[in-house]
C-alpha cells in the first residue's frame, strides 16, 4: 500500500514555507584549568567555557554542506590554546575568543561566549597560605557572557549561588487577604535568599580599560552590604535597593537584573511539647518558595534585548 501525501493549495502559499530561523552552534562546557608556575608560588585559574558561533550556516542545516562549519572540537582546542597565555578575568578571556572567531572566519559574524569562574584559595599552613595547595571557595560562582554582533560587543557579568540570610530586621505586612490566605503578618522574620545577579555594561564603554575583576569584587561587596543595611519591608524592596547602589556606584553599568528566591523559614510551634519558642527555632523550607525577579535600570537609556537573550543561552 502506498501512502499518499495530500497538500492543500493553502499549504503551499509563501506564508506557510518552512524556513531556517535563528541558529548558533559550538562547544559547551569546556573545563579549562590554568596553573601559572613562573615561581615557586603557583597561581590557579579555573573556568567552564562555552563557545557558540553565529553566521552563515544555512548550507549546513539545509544541504549538509559543512564548508562553513568550524568544528566544535576546534573551538574547544582554541579555548585551551588561548589559556596557555593566561586567562585573567573571564570577561577579557571571552572577548579574546570573540575577536578571534569573528576575525578569523569571514562567515562568522557573531556569537555567544559564556563562562563560569571557580575560585580557589590557598590552604593555610602555620598561618600562611601554601604555595601550591588550594581549597575551593564556595560562596558563589562568578559568571560572564559576551555577545558579538559584527563589531559590537555586549558584556554581561554576574554571579549565582550567593546565599545570604539575616535573622531580624525583616517583615511582611499590609498585603491583601482573601479566603485562601493563611500567611500571618510579621514584623520580625528571617530573610534568606540565594542571589543570582547579572549586570550589563553600557554600550560605548571602553572595555579594554575596565578591570572586570575589581568591579566584580566591589559589586559583590555592595550587594552584600545593602542586603544588611536597612529594614526589609519585602524582598522586592531589598532587591531594588541592592541594584540601585550598584548603578549609583558604577555609571559604566547600564542595568542589573536579579533573581532572588525567598528561602522561607517558619517558626516551629513547640507548644505541644510544653515549650515556648521566642522566634528561635525554625523550619527551613526548600520548596515551594517565593521567586522575586526584577531589572534595575537607568531611566531613558537604550535597551539591549539581544544581550539579555544571549545571557540565558538560546532557548
Amino acid at each position: 500500500m502506498t501512502d499518499i501525501l495530500t497538500r492543500t493549495e493553502a499549504a503551499t502559499t509563501p506564508t506557510d514555507r518552512i524556513v531556517l530561523g535563528a541558529n548558533q552552534y559550538g562547544k559547551a562546557e569546556v573545563r579549562v584549568v590554568k596553573v601559572t608556575r613562573d615561581s615557586d608560588r603557583h597561581e590557579i585559574e579555573d573556568l567552564n567555557v562555552s563557545s557558540q558561533l553565529r553566521g552563515d550556516f544555512a548550507a549546513a542545516h539545509l544541504a549538509g554542506d559543512n564548508a562553513h562549519v568550524v568544528p566544535t572540537d576546534t573551538q574547544k582546542n582554541t579555548v585551551f590554546a588561548f589559556a596557555r597565555d593566561g586567562i585573567g578575568s573571564p570577561e577579557k578571556f571571552l572577548l579574546r575568543l570573540a575577536d578571534h572567531f569573528t576575525g578569523s572566519f569571514e562567515w562568522v559574524d557573531g556569537g555567544r561566549w559564556s563562562a563560569e569562574s571557580y575560585e580557589w584559595e590557598r590552604i593555610p599552613v602555620a598561618g600562611a597560605g601554601h604555595d601550591h595547595s588550594f581549597v575551593r571557595k564556595g560562596q558563589e560562582t562568578r559568571t560572564a557572557v559576551v555577545l558579538a554582533e559584527g563589531a559590537d560587543r555586549h558584556v554581561i557579568s554576574g554571579l549565582t549561588g550567593l546565599t545570604v540570610l539575616k535573622t531580624t530586621q525583616s517583615g511582611f505586612v499590609g498585603y491583601p487577604r482573601d479566603r485562601y490566605t493563611s500567611l500571618q503578618e510579621t514584623t520580625d522574620r528571617i530573610l534568606a535568599t540565594e542571589v543570582t545577579a547579572r549586570w550589563r555594561y553600557a554600550q560605548g564603554v571602553v572595555l579594554d580599560d575596565l578591570d572586570f575583576t575589581a568591579v566584580y569584587d566591589d559589586v559583590k561587596r555592595l550587594l552584600l552590604e545593602e542586603f544588611t543595611r536597612r529594614y526589609s519591608a519585602a524582598l522586592q524592596t531589598t532587591l531594588f535597593d541592592m541594584g540601585r547602589v550598584v548603578l549609583e556606584a558604577y555609571p559604566e553599568i547600564a542595568e542589573i537584573r536579579m533573581s532572588m528566591p525567598n528561602k522561607h523559614h517558619f517558626v516551629v510551634d513547640l507548644a505541644p511539647f510544653e515549650l515556648d519558642n521566642p522566634n528561635e527555632v525554625f523550619f527551613a523550607s526548600d520548596r515551594s518558595y517565593g521567586l522575586i525577579e526584577a531589572a534595575v535600570t537607568r531611566e531613558g537609556q537604550a535597551d539591549a534585548p539581544q544581550a539579555w537573550e544571549a545571557a540565558t543561552a538560546f532557548c
